[in-house]
């Protein structure tokens, strides 16, 4: 049985949009943190810990719930 992103219930992500803040830049909601930060963070091998640390207004679970939401999107393209 194939399931898709499109047809379960959105899930609310932790990110915000607005023009106000960066431009529109995709931000972890409530800061000022682009959601690019956290994987140019990873891709230059910096552990989750590592970013938590550097970015303390962004919260474990906002990190862990974006990083399930690409991980999920990269699995269902795959299997497309």
């Amino acid at each position: 049985m194939k399931t898709s992103l499109a047809g379960r219930k959105r899930e609310k992500l932790p990110i915000t949009v607005d023009l106000e803040i960066l431009g529109g830049e995709p931000v972890f909601t409530g800061t000022r943190v682009p959601v690019k930060s956290l994987f140019e963070h990873l891709e230059a091998d910096c552990s989750l810990e590592e970013f938590l640390e550097w970015f303390p207004t962004v919260s474990r679970a906002a990190a862990t719930a974006v990083l399930m939401a690409s991980h999920r999107l990269a699995v269902e393209r795959a299997r497309r």
